[in-house]
């Protein structure tokens, strides 16, 4: 008697049975049913939400977002500045020429609007700053030579010394003296300060569209001299009033001038290229840019020094300035029609009209008394199709 062959692992033959499941399957051609369901109220919801997917294309992307273009943000832009004026102190009369840094007329500068003054500081030793940290002493033991504090203003020489002004004593230093708060004097440059004029001259272009317009009206007379701007009568007459700007940034223009700040001038040029270029118009705003309500960082303030000889000595002039910074922050976009993000929108809207019907599927499959009925009459299987006769008779 012949020994019986060994029967195949029991995984080994279901690992076969749904290899080849899988590969039937494959040859497998499915084809929508189309199955009329007589209810009002899932054909209500069915039409509102192809309406509400209609909307949103219709107005919201293409109305609004104008996704039938082809868009190019960020311009390339110049922007040079021209600051006019004059004012006065309690001791001199300004002109731009001095209250201007830097003088170059770009898209960032300062106009001073109050200084303090330190005259006359030559290299020598003097009391150190009360500001300074540890500064104060009671005798020279509380001072140790050489000691450089990177905060101070100058290297200690080891003694105690009296201050300025009043009883106490601090550190001797040897550096520029008198030190900065010892002998400064301020003066307020900003009582004509708001009648300052800022001319601003931006040009932008659209490098993929080949575009570029600019923010002064072309005419050959003297229209810049006798205009200032205006968002209605005058929007290329790009002369602004410092009063103006900081106005409209909602700012005080006392308080502002007293500690200094930073306001930003906004030029937006977003523009419609299917139109005519008429239509692409500056737009501008203002606003504060730095952080006025923290304490520890509002206002804005730099320092700078005027040098000079005094018999063969020298000497310089050290001036802590306040200020409006003006930073002139151009940006926009342009847009012209293309045929091809219209197709890409276009195809995106038709296949989501498709998601009325995914709904009104799952709303039919889950909480309709009849699910059973429809599931058994959507997912039909024709095995009498996988006959070539039975094709044939199609």
């Amino acid at each position: 008697m012949a020994a019986a062959e060994p029967k195949p692992p029991a995984g080994a033959a279901a690992a076969r049975r749904l290899a080849r499941g899988c590969w039937s399957a494959f040859w497998d051609y499915e084809t929508p049913k189309v199955i009329v369901v007589k209810n009002r109220q899932l054909g209500v919801v069915y039409r509102v939400v192809q309406l509400l997917i209609l909307l949103y294309f219709v107005w919201y992307v293409f109305i609004v977002q104008k996704s039938y273009q082809d868009r190019e943000t960020g311009p390339e832009s110049s922007v040079i500045t021209k600051v006019k004026g004059i004012t006065s102190s309690e001791h001199k009369v300004w002109d731009v020429e001095e209250y201007v840094k830097p003088p170059e007329g770009g898209s960032v500068f300062s106009i001073i609007t109050r200084i303090e003054v330190t005259p006359s500081q030559t290299q020598g030793t003097c009391p150190e700053s009360v500001r300074v940290t540890n500064a104060t002493c009671d005798d020279d033991e509380d001072c140790v030579a050489g000691q450089l504090d990177m905060l101070g203003n100058g290297v200690r020489t080891g003694r105690c010394v009296p201050y300025y002004h009043g009883a106490f004593k601090t550190c001797e230093v040897s550096g520029w003296c008198p030190v900065e708060d010892g002998a400064s004097v301020s003066q307020f440059l900003g009582k004509m300060a708001p009648n300052f004029t800022i001319l601003i001259k931006n040009s932008i272009h659209y490098p993929k569209f080949r575009f570029s317009k600019g923010n002064i009206e072309n005419r050959k007379d003297s229209y810049l001299k006798h205009c200032t701007f205006d968002e209605v009568s005058h929007l290329y007459c790009p002369i602004f009033r410092l009063g103006f700007i900081v106005e409209r940034a909602g700012e005080n223009f006392t308080e502002l001038a007293l500690k200094g700040g930073v306001i930003g001038v906004i030029i937006n040029w977003d523009c419609d290229l299917d139109l005519s270029a008429s239509n692409c118009n500056p737009k501008y705003s203002f606003r504060r840019l730095d952080p006025k309500h923290v304490p520890a960082s509002s206002g804005y303030n730099f320092r700078f020094a005027k040098y000079y000889k005094i018999n063969g000595s020298t000497t310089r002039t050290l001036i802590k300035a306040y200020g409006i910074r003006i930073d002139v922050i151009v940006h926009g976009q342009a847009g012209k029609f293309s045929l091809i993000p219209t197709i890409i929108n276009l195809a995106t809207a038709l296949t989501s009209i498709g998601v009325g019907s995914f709904l009104c599927d799952w709303i039919l499959l889950t909480f309709m008394n009849k699910n059973k009925v429809y599931s058994h009459k959507k997912f039909d299987k024709d095995s009498a199709l996988t006959d070539p006769r039975g094709l044939a008779q199609l």
